[in-house]
């Protein structure tokens, strides 16, 4: 008469429990790393084509295929749209233009959502409507506007008109989405800093503002994309070289060759790309964790 012992019973629910994985799964993970690879291919290759093509002279571009390798490697290209191509200008006005008006769109749009969620006054229902309803405007029927008062106060000819219309644009998305943010964090911390004898504008500096610094660092990065990638708003409200910025200047790059250099045209292309792929890959852990702030209570 045998008896299971501890050891042996303990040994057969091992080799119980070590059964082979079904092919079924393993399989389906072999397509998902297919899909994932077929979708790098398909991001990294353009850019990996459009940083070869930089480095092209204009007869390389013009006599071989388009996918070919360069035959020479012109590095200077990169020099020559830097300075003959005027990128450093460009990307000068570009900053000058964004920085102020990111600093507006997220201290003003910030002040909004704290005081569209956390404080209690009559009417702040209506306002985030209001804020709502300024989404809904497309950016184009305003522009003629926005160009005769600008015209008649005598800012044309200088960087606020951008600064402004990109601040305007950009505070109702801004406004909703911090909002949204401020809607997830515990109302205990503001009563206890109330309690604790904190106003209104400690409570925002002290307390919110760190609670919702991965939030605030997102909606900061989506709009500089926006404003920094706009071209309609640019194009309309800079009258002359010295105000181009980057996306007007690589409208009208090839002119500042009489004829069209394409290897200096995709160098230039590639500092704005690469430009802002650098600073998205730097802040893109921040990014993840102030999406999914929002998308919980608490």
């Amino acid at each position: 008469m045998a008896i299971d012992t501890p050891l042996e019973t303990s040994a057969t629910h091992r080799r119980t429990d070590a059964r082979p994985r079904p092919a079924r799964a393993t399989g389906s993970r072999l397509w998902v790393r297919i899909a994932v690879g077929l979708l790098l291919i398909i991001e990294i290759y353009p850019l990996v084509w459009m940083f070869l093509t930089s480095l092209k002279s204009n007869s390389d571009y013009l006599n071989n295929s388009t996918w070919s390798l360069p035959t020479t490697w012109e590095w200077g290209n990169y020099t020559e749209a830097w300075t003959t191509g005027n990128i450093g200008l460009y990307v000068e006005n570009s900053l000058l233009a964004v920085v102020p008006a990111l600093a507006l769109i997220l201290l003003l749009g910030t002040a909004a959502g704290f005081a569209l969620q956390v404080m209690v006054w009559k009417g702040r229902s209506l306002t985030l409507l209001v804020f709502l309803a300024g989404m809904m405007v497309p950016p184009q029927m305003i522009l003629l506007p926005l160009f005769t008062v600008y015209f008649r106060t005598g800012l044309s000819g200088t960087l606020w008109p951008l600064i402004l219309t990109y601040a305007g644009t950009g505070l109702p998305l801004t406004v909703f989405m911090m909002a949204t943010y401020y809607r997830t964090v515990p109302r205990e911390l503001f009563e206890a800093a109330t309690l604790d004898g904190a106003g209104i504008l400690r409570a925002f500096w002290t307390i919110s503002l760190p609670v919702v610094r991965n939030a605030l660092l997102t909606v900061g990065l989506v709009q500089f994309f926006f404003i920094w990638n706009d071209l309609l708003i640019a194009l309309t409200f800079t009258n002359s070289q010295d105000l181009r910025t980057i996306q007007v200047g690589l409208l009208n790059f090839t002119g500042d060759f009489g004829a069209t250099r394409y290897g200096p045209l995709f160098a230039a292309v590639c500092i704005n790309v690469f430009g802002t792929l650098v600073i998205y890959l730097f802040l893109n852990q921040k990014v993840m964790k102030g999406l999914t702030s929002g998308a919980v209570k608490g």
